[in-house]
């Protein structure tokens, strides 16, 4: 069987996950925040407790993939057609994937559940715990899409494959308007998320965008140093 057919058996794959499957640490949050243990007030300390306990309650994970080997290359305007679709994904992200064979188009959500338990402690005047369930739901989405892309990337290398990090609309350039573009290359409602007229997506705590994969791309450590991003949430912080 030849590399390409066997990328075309597991073309598509879907995962759900329990909250208590992500195995989140409270120190993940406490971190997101910007506080260490020490420094953490006690009222905040609590309302953190009081939210991961409701993880299993305000959480509906799911997330998935789809692989494509129909790929072409401009190099002169940054651009990556997969199949009929042109993705303008910009310089850096172009340079850290242009060796690919194969891209994976990604997608990933914690469910509306936390982004609607935020809503409503924020309507009600409760900011602090609104926020703290807004962290979380991005500590959830993001815990989930790792756990998809290690399996990606075991899947890939029993084929002898590497895979990239993984980069989505909105950052490094990629403007987010070609979210439109990307979800039109997966099943509709992939997962449960549709994009708003403005190509947000709802739920909110979703991911997506796309992974490279080939014998000859790389995988780095830390990308903060490529990304000209100055809202990410996730800047300069490791948080797992």
């Amino acid at each position: 069987m030849h590399l390409t057919d066997r990328l075309e058996i597991m073309n598509v794959e879907k995962f759900s996950f329990k909250y208590r499957e992500l195995d989140i640490k409270k120190e993940s949050l406490i971190k997101l925040m910007g506080y260490s243990k020490e420094s953490l007030p006690q009222m905040i300390d609590e309302e953190i407790d009081e939210v991961m306990e409701k993880g299993e309650e305000v959480c509906n994970i799911e997330g998935g993939y789809r692989i494509t080997n129909n790929i072409s290359w401009d190099k002169n305007n940054f651009n990556i057609l997969l199949e009929n679709v042109v993705l303008n994904i910009r310089r850096v992200i172009f340079q850290q994937i242009k060796k690919s064979d194969n891209v994976a188009i990604f997608v990933c959500t914690a469910g509306k559940g936390i982004t609607d338990r935020s809503r409503e402690f924020m309507k009600e005047g409760d900011l602090l715990k609104g926020y703290v369930y807004d962290l979380f739901g991005s500590i959830v989405v993001e815990s989930a899409m790792d756990i998809i892309q290690d399996s990606l990337q075991k899947g890939m290398a029993i084929l002898g494959l590497k895979i990239s990090n993984r980069y989505s609309p909105g950052y490094c350039g990629w403007d987010v308007a070609e979210q439109r573009k990307l979800f039109s290359l997966l099943p509709e409602q992939f997962c449960g998320i549709e994009l708003t007229d403005s190509c947000l997506m709802q739920p909110t705590k979703s991911v997506s965008g796309i992974i490279g994969i080939g014998e000859n791309v790389k995988y780095n450590n830390y990308t903060c140093n490529i990304c000209d991003s100055s809202n990410c949430l996730y800047k300069n912080l490791k948080y797992r």
